[in-house]
């Protein structure tokens, strides 16, 4: 079995970062009783920063969303939190997922896999949830072997996802990558971190999705009750 697939906590590279992890863990677990969120979004920093955007507040704050993004986490990071706790006293209506570039030394189907159990197991204990995965970001200034293993991870994924109603993997690269394949520090300020320019260039087609699909769910909730009306 892939380490990418085994949950496991990260280790304590600087005397207290386990603990600070831990720390929020457990304040995720305390939010996930205090809240009734209907979008659950979880992942590394990329998600973590996004809770300080300004689609954030302009479009996923209203959505009634709850941000469990760790800096750092690997695949098998999240899928610990998700094995302890983090998917429990909450049924969101839909769960959004962005791990694995930060899986350094695993192969792209290794990171796939992981993603994949990640998936299957939102759909074991969140089965009403519909879950969306984003692509992997391209990373790096200039043309890298991270930005090429991320590309093969998004490639693996798309197949994945074909013919799954409940999973569905959004695009979030909108054109990052110039003509001269660069990437602007305009859109990512250390080439792997968004600015908040990035940010809206990437989450705008997540957000389009999230609105479409809550206006479906509504949509579903009210026709009973309308169906047999006079």
């Amino acid at each position: 079995m892939p380490r990418s697939t085994e949950p496991v906590q990260p280790a304590d590279e600087k005397g207290d970062s386990l603990e600070r992890w831990l720390a929020m863990h457990r304040r995720f677990l305390q939010e996930a009783k205090d809240a009734e969120p209907e979008i659950l979004w979880i992942g590394d920093s990329i998600i973590q920063r996004l809770s300080q955007s300004k689609i954030w507040e302009k479009s996923f704050c209203g959505m009634h969303s709850i941000n469990f993004g760790i800096g750092g986490d690997r695949t098998e990071h999240v899928l610990w939190r998700l094995h302890n706790g983090e998917l429990d006293n909450l049924t969101p209506k839909i769960i959004v997922v962005l791990v694995g570039t930060n899986n350094h030394g695993d192969t792209p189907d290794e990171i796939a896999q992981g993603l994949k159990s990640i998936t299957t197991l939102i759909r074991d204990k969140q089965p009403q949830a519909f879950v969306i995965l984003l692509s992997l970001l391209p990373r790096g200034a200039t043309p890298n072997p991270l930005r090429e293993r991320n590309k093969a991870v998004n490639e693996i994924l798309e197949e994945y996802v074909k013919g799954n109603s409940k999973v569905q993997l959004v695009n979030i690269d909108t054109g990052f990558i110039q003509p001269d394949e660069t990437i602007s520090h305009h859109d990512m300020y250390d080439y792997l971190h968004l600015t908040q320019k990035g940010y809206t260039k990437a989450f705008e087609p997540v957000n389009e999705l999230l609105t479409q699909l809550l206006q479906e769910m509504e949509g579903e909730i009210e026709r009973p009750e309308t169906e047999g009306a006079v």
